[in-house]
């Protein structure tokens, strides 16, 4: 039997463009196939040039690579400077965040990461329908990843 999750009655989130989640903070922004193209059109660059210049291949289990964005020597995103200039193309990630598996495991996870994201527990009212939607899409996008032979 399913457990009743405890965002059943949803949960309260409107992004407020604060940049918490894009900066002072090392950690790893995965890109899907659909990511890289968007980000690539917003920038007038071939892929394979964008991840070359904004990307990094970072270690998984079994000997593959996953593609993750950059980040500045100071752990910012590499695409922030006064807030974030692929705003309209960013990734999944960076579009579903608090919505995340990691975040959605209980409510005292919600909780420690909203001490940190002055939007979260405020604004829109999302459903426990459109949370699930939300990560069902997450699901749906395999992170870019690359063979051990070809690192």
């Amino acid at each position: 039997m399913k457990k009743t999750p405890f965002y059943k009655d949803g949960l309260r989130f409107s992004c407020v463009r604060c940049s918490a989640c894009c900066r002072y903070e090392s950690g790893f922004v995965f890109l899907s196939r659909p990511d890289l193209d968007a980000l690539s059109n917003e920038l007038k660059m071939k892929s394979g040039d964008f991840i070359a210049a904004y990307c990094r291949w970072i270690g998984a289990p079994g000997g593959f690579s996953q593609l993750s964005l950059r980040e500045k020597s100071n752990r910012d995103c590499v695409f922030w400077k006064d807030g974030c200039t692929v705003y309209k193309s960013r990734p999944r990630q960076c579009r579903s965040f608090p919505f995340w598996p990691s975040v959605l495991e209980s409510p005292g996870i919600w909780e420690n990461t909203a001490l940190s994201c002055p939007g979260m527990g405020k604004g829109l009212l999302h459903t426990r329908e459109d949370i699930e939607s939300c990560l069902r899409g997450q699901l749906g996008e395999a992170v870019i990843t690359r063979e051990p032979s070809a690192i």
